[in-house]
């Protein structure tokens, strides 16, 4: 059994709150150089893009110093580079810090900003951005949430601690209530606790239900209701499936005000348009602190826009 290799600490510094790519080199495999394996890997990127790495010096290995082109290419290797940041439109909503200390930092997320950088969402995420603002570059996410949805996200200070944190969210040992905005719909019996199984497949925007033993478990209440015909919903999750809440009200007939995927999967919005916000906001979070046993109790100090000001909401 081959030992879990010990990954030697980044010889590049983040660029503007972005860590650098991490490339491995695996075993076995008909490559000779390290441009090889690169060029393979990195396919997408194109023959030319690797060279041009190469050539400036951008691709590095553990000692900080650049790999040659024509490196020989050695199993188990690391190598690290940065990735070209693409041009990101700034999402223009300030992140509230809910509290901080020398484990944790409490951030309230506005709507349209990814969690952790992926895809096109690099350094206009809760992250990248939180690394820069409070200049605390080991910042990790012990969770996510999904860029549309707003509210309350849980990130560690220490590399070393983040492993504890997230294991409270796989072991569902977090209180997690959400609160939604969608039709009011007075034959529909509530509370209920909604069970099935959610799928979400790679490269397929929507998850969805299929038949067999239930993954995804969701608490739906209502509030209260008003005369636009919204109800106000508290959603309590006790899994964590993708969109699994969007799915569950969506399976119940009443979709989430401002969902581009349910129950029809909608045309992209343009980049940045920031109107029409979905309707879901991370309220509240509750834990035992693994490290320092405090109690926490947290919740958003953000408002669900339409429930006030629906016609402004449905206008933009």
């Amino acid at each position: 059994m081959r030992r879990k290799p010990r990954i030697p600490p980044s010889p590049l510094p983040q660029r503007q709150g972005v860590d650098p790519v991490r490339v491995r080199l695996p075993f076995g495999g008909p490559w000779a150089t390290v441009r090889e394996h690169l060029v393979q890997r990195l396919s997408g990127a194109g023959a030319g893009v690797v060279d041009g790495m190469f050539d400036a010096g951008k691709i590095v290995g553990a000692d900080g110093r650049a790999v040659a082109p024509d490196a020989a290419y050695e199993p188990g290797m690391f190598v690290w580079f940065h990735r070209e940041l693409p041009d990101e439109v700034p999402v223009p909503f300030p992140l509230e810090v809910v509290h901080r200390d020398e484990h944790i930092v409490l951030v309230d997320k506005p709507h349209f900003l990814a969690t952790t950088p992926r895809g096109s969402h690099v350094t206009q995420t809760v992250l990248a951005r939180l690394r820069r603002e409070l200049g605390i570059p080991t910042l990790g996410a012990a969770h996510r949430l999904d860029r549309l949805t707003a509210g309350l996200v849980l990130f560690t200070v220490r590399p070393e601690e983040r492993g504890t944190y997230q294991s409270l969210f796989r072991d569902r040992r977090v209180g997690k209530e959400y609160e939604a905005l969608a039709p009011y719909d007075p034959g529909l019996a509530l509370p209920r606790t909604v069970r099935s199984r959610i799928v979400k497949e790679r490269g397929v925007p929507a998850a969805y239900e299929v038949a067999g033993e239930p993954n995804a478990v969701s608490r739906v209440e209502l509030i209260e209701h008003n005369t636009h015909g919204l109800g106000r919903y508290r959603l309590t999750p006790s899994t964590g499936q993708t969109h699994q809440l969007r799915v569950h009200m969506n399976a119940l007939g009443v979709p989430i005000l401002g969902d581009p995927l349910y129950p029809v999967v909608t045309s992209p919005v343009p980049t940045g348009d920031f109107r029409r916000p979905l309707q879901l906001l991370a309220r509240a979070l509750e834990f035992t602190d693994p490290v320092t046993g405090a109690e926490h109790r947290f919740r958003s100090a953000r408002t669900l826009e339409a429930w006030s000001s629906y016609g402004d909401w449905a206008a933009a």
